[in-house]
């Protein structure tokens, strides 16, 4: 009895250690706030790409829609800008997913992926579009 005890509690840790540092592993801007060259629209294993024509006010908008999505915040960037990266974090462990938008010669790119894993199981395309039916 006082192995599975052990055992229970060390699962527990392990799980809480794994959780905090799933939360508190910092988020650079320099590795997130980013948009590789060439980007495709599509939904890939672990991230998502929508592209769409798109003005200033288009812009903005997506932004607001963006930032009142529950545990949804700005990482980096600004409207002004043209270009920000968000944090979207699942409720219970709070990983991490990092969408980026940017407006370019009419153009909104918006680019979602997770950060840790092989496979988001589709979360990111799920999101982008949730906020984009929303426009």
């Amino acid at each position: 009895m006082k192995k599975t005890s052990l055992f229970t509690a060390g699962l527990v840790l392990a799980f809480a250690g794994a959780s905090a540092f799933v939360r508190f592993a910092p988020s650079n801007p320099s590795d997130w706030h980013v948009l590789p060259p060439d980007l495709s629209e599509g939904d890939f294993s672990n991230s998502a790409v929508r592209i769409l024509d798109g003005d200033t006010e288009l812009f903005d908008k997506l932004h607001g829609v963006i930032l009142a999505t529950d545990n949804t915040t700005v990482l980096a960037g600004s409207v002004g800008e043209g270009m920000i990266t968000y944090i979207s974090r699942s409720t219970v462990m709070g990983f991490p997913d990092y969408t980026t938008i940017q407006l370019s010669n009419n153009r909104i790119t918006a680019y979602a992926r997770a950060r840790y894993g092989l496979s988001d199981l589709g979360v990111n395309a799920k999101r982008l579009n949730a906020w984009l039916a929303q426009l």
